[in-house]
């Protein structure tokens, strides 16, 4: 996910962000929540990407770990968080699932100020890449010069973690330069790519593998591979002043993230099983798609990373502290 609209970094992101789902999810055994625990607040709507950076969400919401923690959850799908700020202004969405860039970059504008309370998503090898077509005469990076390159979002994560590689292989990746990045929408990447409507599509997996199974297409690059690896991709976050006004719901959404997090971490099966019931990704295809990782912790200096290469690449005209944006977990 992902700076920018629509998609995953935008970035997104990001995350790994599929196709939008009008559907909506509760942590839902009847009676709702309790208040055992003092909570500022019990019910909360949270926003999520309907990817596989949303799976320990679901994942907790099934084995009822929010429940556990006093609170009742519903979720709505989004398409990036500029798109709700309103209703996380004005308390009517608690918590959003961003990428990291789009967090960074609405926190640089000063239309919102976010703090990061549970981290979610982050690179791994095969999960992301430039496809280019079968047969296509583009053979290594330095071969897009002066070629279309489709991504999600002209200022997302696909142009974020493509960057440093143009910039490897000797290209200049200021816009209009030796490259042309062209918005392809998410649904229409691998037909983009089949008809020729651009020289090289930036993908996220499921579209990876469709595109491999589907067209013969190869990855000429790895964008979580070399000065990329391991990205950060999204994470949890609350406004300034929603975490101020409910500490202890806070403390409570972050152990129950904690708990399914770590299953997340550990069991690719708990990963596999819930993909299907809130994307439309089949069953068949989650079981071998390639997954990002999920951190079980929330790490300022990884963090860091996308901010610092969000500066370097014009995304962010001043440096941003993301240490000052943390809230850590304690348990």
């Amino acid at each position: 996910m992902r700076l920018g609209a629509p998609g995953r970094i935008a970035l997104i992101g990001l995350a790994v962000t599929l196709a939008i789902t009008g559907c909506s999810s509760t942590d839902g055994k009847p009676g709702g929540a309790t208040n055992a625990g003092g909570l500022e607040k019990t019910s909360l709507l949270i926003g999520q990407y309907p990817g596989a950076d949303s799976a320990p969400l679901f994942i907790a919401i099934e084995r009822g770990f929010f429940r556990e923690q006093g609170l009742n959850v519903k979720t709505e799908a989004i398409q990036a968080p500029q798109a709700v700020l309103p209703k996380l202004s004005n308390g009517s969405m608690d918590v959003v699932l961003g990428s990291y860039a789009t967090i960074l970059t609405i926190q640089s504008e000063g239309s919102e100020k976010f703090k990061y309370i549970a981290d979610s998503y982050q690179g791994a090898a095969g999960a992301f890449g430039v496809m280019v077509a079968r047969n296509s005469p583009i053979k290594k990076v330095a071969d897009l010069k002066g070629k279309k390159i489709g991504v999600n979002a002209l200022k997302g994560l696909g142009v974020l973690t493509m960057n440093p590689h143009l910039k490897i292989a000797g290209l200049d990746p200021t816009p209009g330069k030796d490259i042309q990045y062209v918005e392809v929408p998410t649904t229409n990447w691998l037909q983009s790519l089949e008809k020729g409507d651009v020289d090289a599509v930036w993908m996220t997996d499921p579209y990876v593998s469709e595109a491999k199974n589907k067209l013969g297409a190869t990855m000429l690059v790895d964008t979580m591979s070399g000065p990329t690896e391991s990205l950060p991709i999204t994470g949890w976050a609350a406004t300034e002043k929603w975490v101020a006004e409910n500490p202890k719901t806070m403390a409570a959404f972050q152990r129950a993230m904690a708990k399914a997090q770590n299953i997340a971490a550990t069991d690719r099966s708990a990963v596999t099983k819930i993909l299907p019931t809130f994307t439309k990704i089949p069953a068949e295809t989650a079981a071998t798609i390639n997954l990002g990782n999920y951190p079980t912790t929330l790490s300022a200096q990884r963090i860091q990373r996308v901010a610092d290469l969000m500066l370097e690449y014009g995304f962010l005209k001043q440096q941003i502290n993301v240490d000052s944006m943390i809230v850590p977990f304690k348990g």
